[in-house]
């Protein structure tokens, strides 16, 4: 048995997920888990601040944030250790925080350094877990088809609605996965505007009218074509998305960006005839929106208990790290397009 943390910052910043769990493969090669302690860590107005603005600084700046920032989480571990009187902990995996991610120019950067996480516990660190992937043509996500496959496998699909929706599904014995479209890096965004982090229940999209011009401009987005595996970032959002919906009150575009992705994800579990859903990320809580993919897709969303809801993504990269240390697959190219499966990550 495998004691593992799990370290995941979402585009969204709703804050810094933890989850503490173990992680044994039975004689039949099946591999099973249990959180045993998970929590969020709420960003301070300075840090949301810095994370959120980290795209415009100069390269020094970047430099001495992706420092800053890894000493931040190693300190974050310690008090999760020490809170929870943890004893055994083999590993530490931190996904780190996106500042861009272009896999068509061969980059992406996921600032924290790993390094300074295993000088503030002196405990193994595995990171980086996307540059790999893209160097070798992939789109360096989505990662987490490959615990949707071997912890969630009972599942047609699961689908995690975060700052972006993805999905990851087995089809003709592959396991594919892709992007479908940005939920809470949009909504989040407007319901700050009512001095809000989120529209919660999404009751304020409830309450505001469709532009259903905008609405037909969104859905006629060209990322919406391609086929995938395909991935989506920050940087499209501020160039597609915001644009669309500025000259809209912002009621109005949240009820419109909801029923836009609502559309999307619904046509997604059409065209792939899907009938039972795993539906996690912080997307699940926002009631008017799940109820709406419900309607549109006729399909039987699960909700999971609200540690899987909330940790799903920190606990799978709890677990590529542990397949790391095992130098086992953890990224599966029919998912994100890259030449070949391959175990990836950096160990500190």
């Amino acid at each position: 048995m495998i004691h593992a943390i799990g370290l995941m910052s979402g585009t969204s910043l709703d804050g810094l997920d933890l989850c503490f769990a173990s992680f044994q493969k039975n004689e039949n090669g099946i591999w099973k888990f249990e959180i045993l302690h998970a929590e969020t860590t709420k960003y301070s107005s300075r840090w949301e601040k810095k994370l959120r603005n980290a795209n415009r600084l100069t390269t020094e700046e970047i430099c001495a944030l992706n420092s800053e920032y890894g000493f931040y989480l190693g300190d974050e571990v310690h008090q999760f250790i020490k809170k929870n009187k943890l004893k055994e902990v083999d590993l530490v995996a931190s996904h780190g925080h996106t500042v861009f991610h272009q896999p068509s120019n061969k980059f992406t950067l996921q600032i924290g350094d790993g390094r300074a996480i295993r000088i503030r516990n002196n405990i193994p660190v595995v990171y980086d877990f996307r540059s790999q992937d893209v160097l070798m043509g992939g789109n360096g996500a989505p990662l987490v088809p490959i615990g949707d496959r071997l912890l969630f496998g009972e599942y047609d699909a699961c689908i995690n609605l975060g700052g972006f929706s993805n999905i990851s599904m087995e089809q003709e014995e592959r396991r594919i996965a892709f992007d479908i479209c940005p939920v809470n890096i949009v909504l989040n965004h407007y319901a700050r505007k009512f001095k809000k982090n989120y529209d919660e229940g999404g009751m304020m999209a409830k309450g505001g009218t469709v532009d259903e011009k905008v609405l037909e401009k969104l859905n006629a987005l060209s990322f919406y074509s391609k086929k995938p595996p395909k991935s989506l970032g920050y940087e499209w959002v501020e160039k597609e998305v915001f644009p669309k919906l500025k000259r809209l009150k912002p009621e109005n575009a949240l009820a419109t960006f909801t029923e836009h992705a609502a559309q999307k994800i619904s046509e997604t579990i059409l065209n792939y005839h899907l009938k039972n859903v795993l539906v996690t990320g912080g997307g699940a809580y926002n009631d008017f929106m799940i109820s709406k993919i419900k309607h549109k897709s006729d399909a039987s969303l699960i909700l999971p208990k609200k540690e899987i809801i909330d940790y799903k993504e920190a606990l799978i990269f709890a677990f590529m790290g542990v397949l790391r240390l095992n130098n086992e697959v953890n990224v599966l190219s029919s998912s994100t397009g890259s030449s070949h499966d391959h175990c990836t990550g950096l160990v500190v």
